[in-house]
């Protein structure tokens, strides 16, 4: 079929949708029950014997129509579901007068089901041979030129719907999300946690140090945050007696857009009674290496030029040897730490000493970490929320886990000393202004806390970044469905 002109092709699609009305068929379609996975089809076809074979089965598919060729008194068609495309032969004997008119009719992008035998053409390719046309819906609009599918990779951002259909690899990364998410449920039931759902809007932005999104509630007229994290609220069911609790769900962060990160995206938060940061190291082994198994491909997987092995038990490194060995000094030396921060092109003018320390660390030590690795034992300054070693109280109880300088989980040995927490809270506030959004101490946590919380570990894992660094994409915008993207001429984000 010769390409469509470019001009007026949504006119010309329209001429065509009265038309198929005019045939007495609904042009947006109807149910359509008991159609196959042409995926599924493919797999269990009967082979293609030699010299001919007996009919084949009876078969009933559906799809967006892919390709188009032939002419005359036949024509072939390429449909496409989620799993898998197929070839289809229509020929006007075979469908009939109004099955022939219809496909008169029919255009890239035109939703249709098959009703025919399966079997192959004379050179081999799986087809099903149409008795019976089921129109479903019209396209209007003309799909990206020759089908070769949205290669701008912001257009594939911007219009992921169109992407996803002409993109079978975009649409096999979002299965493959689903499949890593539903793998995490698996895993954490399979350990014994149970899922939660806590408020995603705030009276108080807290759980995290970070800028949050702020909302206004008119019944109350009360402003409110978008949460940065679930934490608090999932350590007060931990005060009720809900040992091991997660939540997979979405936290809002009012920060820069990058390949690493998006305003919205997913996290697994998790805590466990009666556990300390090593227990949620083996945590994220799990349920790290059962996506990975869900997934398949096996635990040494592709990922840019190289590729990085998963193979447990992961690398555990202190914080401070990291230091040591790629910035050359002891994060407790801060005239060391300031000199060497300064020499490292990290501003530290007016900056707290364990903020440099931190900056110092992103700036120097995380392109090393090529991992998996475990980085442990934090200065405890840096971690407000987390329980500091016994034999070191300068060392917080703290892991971060990093894959080629990608940060992928964070996790703690839980503070519960509620005493310690409410020092630790005022010390972080003090000097920000009242109407800072993340000036207000959580004191319904505080008074939780009161009220005794078990000794537990705690653990959040990034999903968008992990689903990144599992299907081998170079960016975070990869793997979310509708990135936040900046505003097009006309204003509009999408």
């Amino acid at each position: 079929m010769p390409d469509e002109p470019r001009e007026n092709l949504e006119d010309v699609r329209r001429e065509k949708l009265r038309r198929i009305a005019d045939l007495g068929l609904d042009p947006w379609g109807k149910r359509f029950d008991g159609h196959q996975a042409i995926g599924a089809l493919r797999a269990s076809a009967p082979p293609n014997e030699p010299g001919g074979a007996a009919p084949g089965p009876v078969v009933r598919v559906a799809g967006r129509i892919m390709l188009r060729r032939g002419q005359g008194k036949v024509v072939f068609l390429e449909l496409r579901d989620w799993t898998g495309r197929i070839q289809i032969f229509i020929g006007q004997k075979q469908v009939g007068e109004l099955g022939w008119k219809l496909t008169e009719h029919l255009d890239l992008g035109d939703l249709i089901g098959v009703d025919g035998r399966l079997g192959y053409t004379r050179t081999g390719e799986l087809t099903v041979f149409a008795e019976t046309l089921t129109f479903l819906a019209k396209s209007l609009l003309p799909p990206p030129e020759k089908w070769h599918g949205l290669t701008d990779l912001e257009q594939r951002h911007r219009q992921r719907e169109v992407d996803l259909f002409t993109n079978p690899e975009s649409q096999a990364v979002f299965l493959g999300r689903s499949k890593l998410i539903a793998s995490f449920r698996t895993t954490m039931a399979e350990a014994g946690f149970v899922e939660v759902e806590t408020p995603t809007m705030q009276a108080i932005a807290g759980g995290a140090a970070a800028r949050p999104f702020v909302t206004h509630h008119n019944a109350l007229d009360l402003n409110l945050f978008l949460r940065i994290a679930p934490e608090l609220y999932l350590k007060r069911l931990l005060v009720g007696g809900l040992e091991r609790v997660f939540e997979i769900g979405r936290v809002y962060r009012n920060e820069g857009l990058s390949p690493r990160h998006n305003p919205e995206f997913t996290m697994l938060e998790a805590y466990q009674a009666y556990g300390d940061y090593h227990t949620m190291m083996d945590l994220t082994e799990s349920l790290i290496c059962g996506a990975i198994e869900a997934l398949g491909g096996g635990l040494v997987r592709p990922w840019g030029e190289t590729a990085i092995d998963f193979t447990p038990p992961w690398p555990r490194r202190t914080y401070a040897e990291l230091l040591a060995e790629y910035a050359g000094v002891d994060p407790a030396d801060r005239v060391a730490v300031q000199a060497r921060a300064e020499a490292a092109g990290v501003a530290t003018a007016g900056k707290d000493p364990d903020v440099v320390v931190s900056e110092l660390f992103e700036a120097v030590v995380e392109d090393h970490l090529t991992g998996p690795v475990f980085v442990i034992d934090y200065p405890a300054a840096i971690c407000p929320l987390t329980k500091r070693k016994p034999s070191n109280p300068a060392v917080a109880e703290r892991f971060e886990l990093y894959i080629h300088g990608v940060e992928l989980a964070n996790a703690y040995t839980e503070l519960n000393d509620p005493l310690l927490q409410e020092e630790l809270f005022r010390k972080q506030l003090a000097g920000l202004p009242e109407e800072e959004s993340m000036a207000k101490m959580d004191e319904d946590f505080v008074r939780a806390l009161k009220h005794a919380m078990p000794p537990a570990g705690g653990l959040g894992i990034g999903i968008d970044r992990l689903c990144m660094i599992l299907l081998n994409r170079s960016s975070i915008r990869d793997v979310i469905l509708f990135p936040l993207m900046r505003p097009q001429a006309g204003g509009t984000t999408a």
